[in-house]
């Protein structure tokens, strides 16, 4: 492999004015810039980037942690691929800016988080990116302080940089939407009180309900699910049978995600029930392979997983220039997307008078 040292003596100068070619750092003469041009062409010469990097002190590399390629939650309570997403959403600005994502796998256990962080120190990365499955509180090992680190899906009690989806607001605005289509008993279906998510999505609920002037019916929010327990289907079945005895039942039932909504249209199928004619349902994440597939075709909220990978990478970036971070988290907002799930009885009420 050819050195700058053979370079130099192929175009006849020496390794300095090689290196002041390469780098640009100072006046070379055209002609002699042609000649070491010629010369490197010539002999394949590829220039050290750990040599550059030693002297900018930069690497262009980012380093990210996540346990997307290890492993598929099989949860039945957690979406798709999240994390998966949320990689993509970095990797898409981390190309644009020219920089190298170096992407590091958990292996499913957090006990390899410390070896990860080693391992980027060592490669000199500017800065980290730490990726969770689904929105929770993580604890990050005291090595994570001796870099700029910002957190995706997930957030710690140190107040590190995080970026999080905004669940109440996103529970908030799918209530709100309902409201404005004439449904005014609407039932929430939480997921278990271990996800963060689940507290907040019943904030959001109840804010909405509360602006609407409509008061909170405990009935109209049956005990949330067990986590991981075998009986979870039967658990839904009395919800909805609680639910649908009610002596003013609910016209809409909003699940916890769309997973949960895909049993639900099985279980009410199966009591005779036809959605959205009897009942409307409603889920959380936008999972297109369910939501899109459903018939009829499910309304529901985004997660904006992409987005929140995006804003993590271009806030890393700008830790790694300006070496300071904001104090709150990024809330990310997702859209409501409204199908056919959902009767809107303003709609149906216009296109009945019009006939």
């Amino acid at each position: 492999m050819a050195t700058i040292y053979d370079v130099a003596k192929a175009a006849g100068v020496s390794a300095k004015t090689v290196s002041r070619v390469l780098n640009q750092d100072a006046p070379v003469g055209r002609e002699t810039r042609e000649k070491v041009e010629q010369a490197i062409h010539a002999l394949g010469y590829v220039p050290s980037n750990a040599a550059r990097m030693m002297r900018s002190n930069r690497s262009g590399i980012v380093g990210l942690i996540t346990g997307a390629i290890s492993q598929t939650s099989d949860n039945p309570e957690l979406t798709g691929l999240p994390d998966l997403f949320i990689v993509q959403g970095i990797q898409q600005v981390m190309a644009a800016q020219k920089k190298t994502l170096m992407i590091a796998d958990t292996a499913g256990s957090a006990d390899n988080i410390p070896h990860l962080l080693e391992t980027f120190r060592q490669h000199r990365a500017e800065g980290i990116i730490y990726v969770a499955d689904y929105h929770k509180q993580i604890e990050l090992p005291d090595t994570a302080k001796s870099m700029p680190i910002v957190l995706a899906n997930c957030f710690d009690k140190c107040a590190t940089p995080a970026v999080l989806p905004d669940d109440k607001l996103g529970q908030r605005r799918l209530v709100e939407r309902l409201i404005k289509a004439g449904h005014h008993r609407i039932a929430l279906l939480r997921l278990p009180e271990t996800f963060v998510a689940s507290d907040l999505r019943f904030q959001g609920y109840c804010d909405a309900m509360s602006e609407a002037s409509i008061p909170f019916d405990s009935a109209l929010v049956p005990s949330t699910l067990q986590e991981d327990d075998p009986r979870q289907l039967g658990q839904l079945t009395e919800a909805l049978k609680h639910l649908l005895n009610l002596d003013q039942p609910p016209t809409v039932i909003c699940c916890g995600n769309d997973k949960m909504a895909l049993r639900v249209y099985g279980i009410l199928r199966s009591m005779g029930l036809n959605i959205p004619e009897d009942i409307s349902i409603a889920g959380y994440d936008n999972y297109t392979l369910i939501a899109e597939t459903l018939y009829p075709a499910l309304t529901t909220v985004e997660l904006p997983y992409r987005d929140m990978g995006r804003q993590a990478a271009e806030l890393i970036l700008d830790m790694i220039k300006q070496s300071d971070h904001p104090n709150e988290p990024a809330l990310m907002q997702g859209d409501v997307y409204w199908r056919s799930s959902v009767t809107d009885f303003f709609t149906t009420n216009v296109k009945m008078f019009q006939q």
